[in-house]
């Protein structure tokens, strides 16, 4: 995402839009979280960007 220019703004406002459709699916219309890991410092260990949706039970802080 750090990555990311000026030409990627219309694919990743798509992308964000996805991710409501994959969790109305999975039915999370109650509420989900989207996490993008990016960069070594950030946590990514796949190098392409992609999306954790997550829902389903009550996120705590801090989390785990």
């Amino acid at each position: 995402l750090s990555q990311a220019e000026e030409r990627h703004i219309e694919i990743l406002g798509y992308l964000l839009y996805v991710a409501k459709l994959v969790a109305k699916q999975e039915g999370l219309d109650d509420g989900f979280r989207i996490v993008i890991n990016d960069g070594p410092k950030g946590c990514q260990s796949v190098y392409h960007l992609h999306i954790h949706l997550l829902g389903g039970r009550q996120m705590n802080w801090p989390p785990g």
